[in-house]
Order: C-alpha cells, then sequence, then structure tokens
C-alpha cells in the first residue's frame, strides 16, 4: 500500500503497529461496553461516495503543531471528497471542553464529526446524541469510548508504541539507570494506554536495571511541559532519560535541555514531529525519537467518515474501504483502523522528512 512507501517501519514495532488504536483503546478498558458501531444497516461496498459531506473537525485542542499536521491531511482529504470542512475545538486540553463544540456540531446537522477525545467517557453523551441524529463519528488519534463512536483511527497499536518508547529508552540509557515519563494530560486516552504498555515492559526481566521514578504532566502547554521538564532534573539528579509521548512535551523538554548542563547527560526521546526536532537531533540534545505521519491520520478520518456516510461500511469488523492515495484498509475489533508503523527519526534520515 501507499502508506508503506513513505513510512519506515520500526524495527522493534513492525510486527504489531497495526494500530496506533491501542493507544487511546487500552484506557478506555473496564468503560460501559460497545454500543453497535452503526445505526445503519448492511453495508454495501460497491455504494458510491457522496459528495457535499460536511465533515467537522473536533481536536483535543487548537493552535498545536501536531494537531495543525493532522487536521491539515483531513482538510485535504475533504477537499478531495468534494465536501465542506469545518475545524473547530478548545485552545485548552481539559476533559470537559470539547462538550458544547459537539453539541453546536450537532445542531449544525453536520454529517461527520471527526473527534480526538481529551477524556474518553466525558464526551459520550454528546456523541451519543449526535449519533441519534444521524451524524457519523469518527474518533482519531486518541480515542472516545468504543460506545459512542462508529469508528476509530489508530496511528498505531498501543502495544507497539509502547514497546518503541521503552526500547529506545532503554538504549539511551544503556541498559540501567533511571527514567521519567513526560505526558500530556492526565484523562488523556492515547498517553495512558502508551505508558501501560511502557509500565508492563519495564516489569520484564530484560529492562529490570531501569527505574520509573516519576509520570509527570504538561498538559500538553508547552511552558507547563517546560516547567516540568526543568523539575524532572531537578528532583532526580541521576536521571538518565525522558520519556515523552506527546509533542508537545518533547519539543518543550528539548528546549530546556539543550540550553542546559544537562545537556548530553540526560536523553530525550519519545514522540515528535521532525521539524519542530530538527534543531535539537542536530545539536547533539536528541539522539533518536519516533513518529508516524500525523497528516495521514487526519486524511484516513475523513475518508473513513464518508465511507461510513455512504454506507460502505458500518464500522464492522473485517469490512474494507478505500481511502484514496493510502489505499484500502481493513476494519479491526471493534471499530478500529490501524494507520501502519511510525518512523525512527535520527541524524541520519530527519532530512528526509518535512512535516
Amino acid at each position: 500500500m501507499s502508506r508503506r512507501k513513505h513510512l519506515a517501519v520500526l524495527a522493534v514495532v513492525a510486527l504489531a503497529l497495526t494500530a496506533c488504536g491501542g493507544t487511546t483503546k487500552s484506557s478506555t478498558a473496564g468503560q460501559t461496553s460497545a454500543a453497535p458501531a452503526s445505526t445503519a444497516g448492511k453495508a454495501d461496498p460497491n455504494a458510491p461516495l457522496k459528495e457535499g459531506l460536511k465533515i467537522a473537525y473536533l481536536p483535543k485542542q487548537l493552535n498545536n503543531p501536531y494537531t495543525d499536521v493532522e487536521v491539515g491531511g483531513g482538510k485535504d482529504a475533504v477537499a478531495e471528497l468534494k465536501g465542506e470542512y469545518k475545524l473547530v475545538g478548545p485552545n485548552d486540553a481539559s476533559a470537559s471542553s470539547q462538550v458544547s463544540y459537539i453539541n453546536t456540531l450537532i445542531q449544525q446537522q453536520q454529517n461527520v464529526i471527526v473527534v480526538a477525545a481529551n477524556d474518553p467517557n466525558a464526551v459520550c453523551p454528546s456523541l451519543n446524541q449526535a449519533r441519534k441524529a444521524g451524524i457519523k463519528v469518527v474518533s482519531f488519534d486518541s480515542d472516545a469510548s468504543k460506545s459512542c463512536r462508529d469508528a476509530f483511527i489508530n496511528q498505531a497499536t498501543t502495544q507497539g508504541i509502547g514497546e518503541s518508547l521503552v526500547k529506545m529508552a532503554s538504549e539511551l540509557a544503556g541498559g540501567a539507570g533511571e527514567i521519567a515519563i513526560l505526558s500530556a494530560t492526565p484523562n488523556a486516552t492515547n498517553q495512558n494506554s502508551w505508558i501501560q504498555v511502557m509500565k508492563t515492559e519495564l516489569a520484564k526481566p530484560a529492562n529490570a536495571k531501569l527505574k520509573l521514578v516519576k509520570i509527570a504532566y504538561g498538559n500538553d502547554d508547552d511552558q507547563k511541559s517546560f516547567q516540568e521538564a526543568q523539575g524532572l532534573l531537578q528532583s532526580y539528579p541521576n536521571l538518565k532519560v525522558i520519556v515523552s509521548p506527546t509533542t508537545v512535551g518533547i519539543a518543550a523538554a528539548s528546549r530546556y535541555v539543550s540550553a542546559s548542563s544537562y545537556k548530553g547527560k540526560v536523553q530525550i526521546t519519545g514522540l515528535g514531529l521532525p521539524n519542530q526536532m530538527r534543531q535539537y537531533v542536530k545539536d547533539g540534545t536528541v539522539k533518536k525519537f519516533a513518529l508516524w505521519k500525523p497528516a495521514d491520520i487526519g486524511y484516513l478520518a475523513a475518508y473513513t467518515g464518508a465511507a461510513l456516510s455512504s454506507g460502505q461500511i458500518t464500522g464492522a469488523q473485517g469490512e474494507k474501504f478505500k481511502a484514496g492515495k493510502l489505499g484500502e484498509y481493513t476494519i479491526g475489533a471493534d471499530g478500529e483502523i490501524v494507520l501502519g508503523p511510525p518512523t525512527e527519526f535520527t541524524a541520519a534520515n530527519i532530512d528526509q522528512f518535512n512535516f
């Protein structure tokens, strides 16, 4: 498929990074059982894609570099689909900040709502109201509870991402020493899912010499993340690696370390945008980090929403549909659709990427 051509596969993750979906998904464990994937009847894979669909994007927050790239891919896809693109969202990533936007989108009679949930449960009552009104709900990047959406676009498997983060941390720490995690918000479903996998990996005998000393939260705010990175280094003088599975956090931590006495002593890794991280790779602050292609997540979400609205799919496991330039996708369990494995970026390859 075309997506595999422009994404380099992380060796350690390649076998399972089919769905970043586990990313946001595992944190929804124990929630209410899933409702039917769709209110639609039987899927018709040969149904034509509808034109003029109103597709609205509701990311975790606006004015976030990662979000900007994601929804940019969605905007391109909606244009290809000859639909109407809309972008709304809060400026903060609090648990309930998205609810009022969902209610407004229902009133505007959107055909599709594409949402990256700040909290898997807080958005559910409003999303289910949207579904009752005939609006298709596609979660992306950070999943809502599976009981209140039709499909979920996952970057890669939760397991694969968590394993990859621990692998990079172990390599940078030389297999032993203290590490810390700088996450986004305490309720972020994708972050929590990855962190849970990391904890499981760190408990294995192979990683017995690595010690997770702290999980800090920067709330996906640049200044808060900067301060949290500073606090980690001051509180743990023997810290070897900060792992930040958020693009805001890894950039903020790198900025702090690059201008401090910790440069060369403490390593930074996690998930970041190449354009945002390039300077820190080139000045030696960061040796390696990883990410998928964010624009493709937004792009795939638009085609998924269009396929749902057109009756090509209902969100049931095993259904197939075509997503424009990305090719054909198959829906997995619980309506999860996996973009594909991430890329590991180093000084050797970072200039090959521009996003």
